[in-house]
């Protein structure tokens, strides 16, 4: 009896291992997507710029104190759009009833697609402009144009980056 469960046992465990060689398999597909919206980030090393006063015999332009200010760019957009930054002021640079033309500050740039302008009160002036999304990082360095006909005074205006990534 003993050899008679043994040898059921045995050819028990034989026929299953053996079920795995004739196992039946099928497949199922699964879809895979991903939401990607247009997205824009700008991130500024400062958000003041400030200029000494000096005499306009010796310095034509004043720098401004923070030198050259970081930028960080970085959009999402569909293939081939544009990402575009720019800067408009909200104002001339005013100081009581006293006026610097906002036309006086004017900034230079490094860095790829990043450009050198003159600040406008009408109208958004180009700062970078970038085909395709990306991180794209550079510089702007402003300047004063200094004048003998300036009125004393403590001069500002809000000027306004928009990066734009549609």
């Amino acid at each position: 009896m003993k050899t008679r469960l043994l040898l059921i046992g045995a050819a028990v465990a034989v026929i299953a291992l053996m079920q795995p060689l004739g196992a039946a398999s099928t497949q199922s597909n699964v879809t895979v997507s991903a939401t990607v919206a247009a997205t824009a980030k700008l991130t500024l090393g400062a958000t003041t710029v400030t200029f000494d006063d000096k005499d306009p015999d010796t310095f034509s332009s004043i720098a401004a104190n923070e030198g050259a200010i970081s930028i960080d760019a970085k959009g999402k957009t569909t293939t081939g759009s544009s990402i575009t930054l720019t800067l408009q002021a909200a104002d001339d640079l005013l100081s009581g009833s006293d006026i610097i033309g906002i036309g006086n500050v004017t900034w230079t740039a490094s860095g790829g697609g990043f450009a050198a302008g003159t600040m406008s009160k009408s109208s958004a002036v180009s700062v970078g402009s970038w085909t395709n999304s990306g991180n794209r990082s550079g510089s702007v360095s402003f300047a004063l144009a200094n004048s003998w006909s300036y009125a004393t005074g403590n001069y500002s205006v809000t000027a306004t980056y928009t990066l734009t990534a549609p």
